[in-house]
């Protein structure tokens, strides 16, 4: 019986315009990995230790590798508990699911070392909880595609049901992660309880066209109905230079654009990899001439592996 387990979860970008809350896709870029050891004390996690990044909380109720792992315990009533040690490389507040690579990837290990692991799938509430954590909501598109891989839809989390979505051959993701931090907790507070009817109805015309577009491999649908107009246009205000960003983005040849969750990190779908790299540069290009340094940059594939149990002294990244 295994005692000890590493688990890597990716990076994710979520909300990916249309499906504020319900979509997200996963980045072969960076992302943490958690290991996940047996200890005596049954239904006891202890956060051992968090490297890669200061001022994250030990308490394992507040962390979000740790909360995930308590409701397993709880839950199957565990005979052990877990001790945890958690390495960073998804910066806090970047908008690429730090929180949501932790708490899958402990969830992943712990798994690991259950008598009877579950499918991969049925982690997802558990995942979800540690998410619950760093954004005071209960929200799966994050956790979903790093758990999973790929680009998804997050239709329930508990019961879990996660629909992967096709995408048209060639499309290919550009990140650009700004040096800021927007808070998750406090990019949902500003957004506005209610919605029009006529809003409403234009966001759902542009989520129903984006799936259309996806099905049918119909690059064109997809460009005319990627467009947020409800949760972007509020935040962008928390966003130095979005809008030029977008815009040098659209010039590029992106098919669409918008804030990677709650943000600062920009996504762009393009079209292949070489317009991919087209695109991040004039997005990098653009964010120095508004005053904001970059942190980091990649591209991705839409088809990107989900969280696995990797080699704890390698520490493989996908």
């Amino acid at each position: 019986m295994r005692t000890r387990a590493t688990a890597f979860a990716p990076a994710s970008c979520a909300n990916v315009a249309v499906g504020f809350d319900l979509m997200g896709f996963a980045l072969q870029a960076v992302g943490d990995h958690v290991t996940v050891s047996r200890i005596e004390e049954p239904g006891v996690v202890r956060i051992a230790a968090i490297e890669g990044l200061e001022g994250l909380p030990l308490r394992p109720e507040e962390n979000t590798a740790g909360a995930g792992l308590l409701m397993m315990a709880k839950k199957l009533a565990l005979p052990f508990g877990f001790e945890v040690r958690i390495d960073k490389n998804i910066p806090v507040g970047s908008g690429l699911g730090g929180s949501a690579s932790s708490a899958v990837a402990a969830v992943v290990a712990g798994n690991a070392l259950l008598d009877t692991p579950f499918e991969k799938l049925d982690l997802l509430p558990f995942a979800a909880e540690g998410e619950r954590v760093a954004s005071g909501a209960l929200h799966g598109d994050n956790v979903a595609p790093a758990l999973l891989g790929g680009l998804v839809l997050v239709r329930a989390i508990d019961p879990p049901e996660v629909i992967d979505l096709p995408v048209p051959k060639g499309v290919t993701v550009a990140v650009v992660l700004p040096k800021l931090r927007i808070d998750t907790k406090e990019a949902r507070k500003i957004l506005s309880p209610e919605l029009s009817r006529k809003l409403w109805i234009e966001q759902s015309a542009h989520l129903a066209g984006t799936l259309v577009a996806l099905f049918r491999g119909d690059v064109e649908l997809l460009r005319r109905s990627f467009h947020d107009v409800v949760i972007e246009p509020q935040r962008a205000q928390l966003l130095k230079g979005f809008f030029p960003v977008k815009k040098a983005a659209l010039d590029a040849g992106a098919i669409g654009c918008s804030i990677s969750g709650s943000g600062p990190a920009v996504f762009a779908f393009a079209k292949n990899k070489d317009e991919a790299e087209k695109v991040m540069i004039a997005m990098r290009d653009a964010f120095e001439r508004e005053g904001v340094e970059v942190f980091g940059s990649w591209t991705s594939p839409l088809d990107a592996k989900g969280a696995e149990i990797v080699d704890e002294t390698s520490k493989v990244k996908p």
